[in-house]
């Protein structure tokens, strides 16, 4: 199982990422883990890294799919993952495809977890209240990065529906519901 986690922020992916993966025995992909367990390496690729974080910039396409690629090369991935947080654009995608088909291990599965956005709105609204210490967790803020979100990472959805098969899941329901939901298409029990 290699899968991509696509949806709208405060639709669940973190919650429903760690449980796919214990159920499902394959490692948690996070590109903010590894950019910063690449830094902690001290590696030539950490320093890379360290140096536009140091800086306060958005590391480029080309380094965070070299961080890919080390990180993908690790034995625990070798029966699969879970990668979340990447792709945020299409040129990445396109990028991740590309790196994916050199290393044999194409996507077998790309979810996209569906929740409307009023609903978003709430439940980061009531993150925020039982106090999720997130500084992301305001409305303002949700408001903003939906609006980022629907311009710059809703189009990834479309283009691995262009490449292949796109697996909606509900989103609304208890944590238990939509997880059932995800297990059914990924085949797990």
């Amino acid at each position: 199982m290699r899968l991509i986690f696509l949806g709208p922020p405060g639709a669940g992916k973190g919650t429903q990422a760690a449980l796919i993966c214990k159920r499902g025995a394959v490692p948690h992909v996070s590109t903010g883990e590894m950019m910063r367990a690449a830094v902690g390496s001290g590696s030539e690729l950490g320093t890379r890294v360290k140096k536009y974080l140091d800086a306060g910039e958005l590391v480029p396409d080309a380094v965070v799919i070299d961080v890919i690629r080390d990180r993908l090369s690790k034995a625990d991935c070798k029966q699969g993952f879970l990668l979340d947080g990447f792709p945020r654009t299409v040129d990445q995608a396109q990028a991740l495809t590309k790196l994916l088909s050199e290393l044999k291990m194409p996507i077998t599965h790309v979810l996209e977890l569906k929740v409307p956005d009023a609903v978003l709105l709430e439940r980061v609204r009531k993150r925020g209240e039982q106090g999720s210490g997130r500084s992301d967790d305001t409305e303002e803020v949700v408001a903003k990065r939906l609006q980022v979100y629907w311009k710059q990472t809703a189009p990834v959805t479309q283009y691995y529906r262009s490449v292949g098969t796109v697996h909606e899941v509900d989103g609304l329901g208890t944590v238990d519901e939509v997880l059932g939901r995800i297990s059914k298409v990924l085949g797990l029990k």
